[in-house]
């Protein structure tokens, strides 16, 4: 048997052994594994110096570099995350009536597990804990098949997570690291449909494409984040700064940092001068549409199908409207159903714009930075999909699990 699939193998075995475990013992787990990576933070730390030392001898980029570092902060963020993910309802097992029918027979449909998820992404290790204390709660076993980047930061946050497991005589199996980061072996991953329920994969672009192509399990795609803020132009403009500098500058190298901006000709004028101030000052590149180039000292003048890059750098597009039609328009075009924004004062706008905008989370009046599974009370999110499958947006406990129909009855027969 390949490496792969004995380590598939292990992991539907374990699976049927954690999808009996009662709510109370799963949390326990996931409350151990949290003190664990605090207890172990300098060996994850050291670890994760290597990857980093690699990474800068390969010349990675830097939001690459920023998604593999690992602090005490980010750690600790890590740990806090699996202790929410502990204190979230249990999904698993709860039932929802579909009544009973004219001849007896009572419906209800139960929420279950999956059964074995598998984890696709490059340079980013707090996955590693993220989607093991997910699908863990949620029942489901895990195989995560990281970068060589984050290689050895995901295999020891991976050996602090089992040494709790072994603790409990759970089986390790339940969260397993693809040891080699051959593509051989990722392409052997890919076909174990008898085993793996599920691939989410977490990248670049190119990353999600070659796994959806070469797949036979199903896929969550979770593609690029081009999220943009529409300044409306009933909008509050000291709210709407606020909402860009954050949505852009805060933290550049992640899915939910805005790449575009849009804004109503009714307020360019004195919302983009002041944009232009402030975004020179935190170092922002400016890419804009003629009109709006002439705001800034030295914005980059684009064409109409230059827009929809995602940067992941301090790099913008901008673009003037006409009116809230054109706005969505734009987005409709370049966006990437992942977040988009509204700042405005108008609620009849505000609520056709959430209405109208095709993403898997549209704000209103709040920074795009919100769109991740921890800050909408997901705990931690195993990803953010967006294709319209069974999930849309980040994912949480609820959205590893499906439900399947329990039909109760006394004997009775279909004529």
């Amino acid at each position: 048997m390949s490496l792969v699939k004995d380590i598939s193998a292990q992991a539907a075995k374990a699976a049927k052994v954690l999808a009996l475990l009662d709510t109370e013992s799963k949390n326990n787990v996931l409350k151990e594994m949290a003190e664990a990576l605090r207890a172990n933070k300098e060996h994850i730390k050291a670890e994760n110096e290597s990857d980093l030392a690699n990474a800068r001898d390969n010349n990675l980029a830097a939001a690459m570099v920023d998604r593999l570092t690992l602090t005490d902060e980010r750690i600790e963020d890590m740990a806090v995350g699996i202790e929410t993910i502990a204190d979230l309802d249990d999904p698993v097992g709860q039932l929802r009536s579909l009544g009973e029918r004219p001849n007896g027979i009572k419906i209800n449909k139960m929420r279950v597990p999956l059964g074995v998820i598998c984890m696709i992404y490059e340079a980013r290790p707090n996955v590693t804990a993220d989607a093991g204390a997910l699908c863990f709660k949620s029942g489901n076993a895990v195989i995560l098949r990281g970068g060589k980047e984050a290689l050895a930061s995901s295999k020891a946050i991976a050996s602090v997570l089992h040494s709790v497991l072994e603790k409990h005589n759970l089986p390790t199996a339940l969260i397993s690291v693809i040891p080699d980061p051959d593509r051989g072996l990722l392409m052997d991953l890919m076909q174990q449909r008898d085993t793996i329920d599920l691939i989410i994969p977490r990248g670049g672009e190119g990353l999600i494409n070659f796994v959806t192509e070469n797949s036979t399990v199903p896929v969550i795609q979770h593609f690029k984040g081009v999220c943009h803020l529409y300044v409306d132009k009933d909008a509050d403009l000291d709210v709407a700064m606020n909402l860009l500098l954050n949505g852009k500058t805060q933290r550049t190298g992640v899915c939910n940092a805005l790449e575009g901006l849009v804004v109503h000709q009714e307020v360019a004028e004195a919302f983009l001068a002041r944009a232009a101030k402030e975004l020179e000052a935190k170092g922002v590149r400016v890419n804009a549409d003629a009109q709006a180039a002439k705001f800034f000292s030295n914005a980059n003048v684009i064409g109409d199908d230059e827009f929809g890059e995602e940067y992941l750098d301090l790099e913008i597009a901008v673009r003037i409207v006409a009116d809230f039609d054109a706005a969505v328009a734009h987005i409709d075009r370049f966006g990437s159903f992942h977040t988009e924004v509204i700042c405005t004062k108008d609620e009849q706008t505000a609520n056709l714009f959430q209405r109208s905008v095709d993403a898997s989370v549209v704000m209103v009046n709040a920074s795009s930075r919100f769109s991740d599974g921890s800050q909408l009370g997901l705990g931690a999110e195993i990803g953010i999909a967006t294709t319209k499958l069974h999930a849309y947006g980040p994912m949480g406990l609820e959205s590893l699990t499906t439900e399947k129909y329990l039909v109760d009855g006394e004997g009775q027969i279909r004529s």
